[in-house]
């Protein structure tokens, strides 16, 4: 797995870049060298946040995780990715190493059930700016809310961060 680490504001000492290393060959079983993994580290406040992702072939595995030490939250990081390969095991493992799922361990993986779609909506995308959307979005009371976007024409959806922040999904031109 090819790592790149990447801090916002601070420093990484080279003993977390070895850790980190160290602790993503625990994810080597299911990617295998051809996987990207991308770690952010960045400080807010008095806690560090990690954010981890992983990209193989069409797929992208994604954590972040907030707290006091580097090392712990890394941990945490990635244990949520191998819960997230876990719980989406059918759905994932033709794409993955086939032999990634043949290890047992203690953590039963849950039973797969399959996504039912309840309800189907369709509207009228109107061309916006990124701040009418979130003020639509917000009037509506979701977390989310797809927009035409006035400014380059393309489809976006903007959503609600869990730390309060507002973010936009634009497509990619590859």
């Amino acid at each position: 797995m090819k790592l790149q680490i990447t801090a916002k504001k601070m420093q990484v000492p080279q003993a977390f870049n070895e850790y980190a290393d160290k602790k993503l060959t625990k994810l080597d079983r299911f990617f295998g060298d051809e996987a990207d993994a991308k770690l952010t580290v960045s400080t807010l406040k008095d806690d560090i946040i990690i954010e981890l992702t992983v990209k193989y072939e069409n797929l992208i595995f994604r954590a972040e995780q907030r707290a006091k030490d580097k090392n712990d939250a890394l941990d945490a990081c990635v244990d949520k990715i191998i819960r997230q390969i876990r719980k989406n095991k059918t759905k994932v493992e033709k794409r993955l190493k086939a032999n990634a799922f043949d290890v047992q361990d203690s953590e039963s993986v849950e039973e797969q059930s399959r996504y039912e779609i309840i309800k189907r909506k369709k509207f009228t995308l109107r061309p916006m700016n990124e701040e009418e959307a979130i003020l639509q979005m917000n009037m509506l009371g979701h977390n989310f809310f797809m927009f035409k976007n006035g400014d380059t024409g393309e489809i976006n959806v903007v959503y609600k961060r869990d730390d309060g922040n507002y973010a936009v999904l634009e497509p990619s031109k590859d």
